[in-house]
């Protein structure tokens, strides 16, 4: 099954903070969303970064591999080859005004697996855990202004 969807959310930072912050991929990351999945970073570079996810899926410990090309001032791409699915992500930030950022994700899904989350059901996790990552993410711009 496939499918895309889009999500995006409005930031109270800057653009440039808003790159650095998403793109800083680390391994405690799952701390912010409330996530149990585990990450291993392989490789992080000014243009790439990639990870192993690990995770729990109806019961079976499951892996995927996160390339993510980094495309500095506002852009970035996800490539994730996982056992339950793959998908692509493309990140775009725009600009608002002075300390106001749009991030606007678009992900294109092709589950691999019986029980797949619904489209409603993906989309609310999506922007439950994107809620969390901007909330964290202001509280660390409004720390260091």
């Amino acid at each position: 099954m496939s499918r895309t969807i889009h999500v995006s959310k409005i930031i109270k930072a800057p653009v440039g903070f808003v790159y650095n912050w998403c793109t800083d991929f680390r391994e405690d990351d799952s701390k912010i969303s409330g996530s149990k999945t585990r990450r291993i970073v392989l490789q992080k570079t000014k243009r790439r970064s990639v990870y192993i996810s690990a995770f729990t899926w109806a019961g079976r410990s499951r892996y995927g591999v996160n390339v993510v090309t980094l495309r500095q001032p506002n852009r970035w791409h996800l490539d994730y080859v996982g056992e339950e699915a793959d998908e692509i992500g493309d990140y775009r930030l725009t600009k608002l005004g002075p300390g106001r950022t749009r991030l606007d994700m678009t992900f294109k899904e092709e589950y691999k697996i019986r029980g797949a989350p619904t489209r409603k059901e993906e989309m609310k996790h999506t922007n439950e855990i994107w809620d969390r990552y901007v909330a964290a993410l202001e509280r660390d711009y409004a720390q260091k202004k």
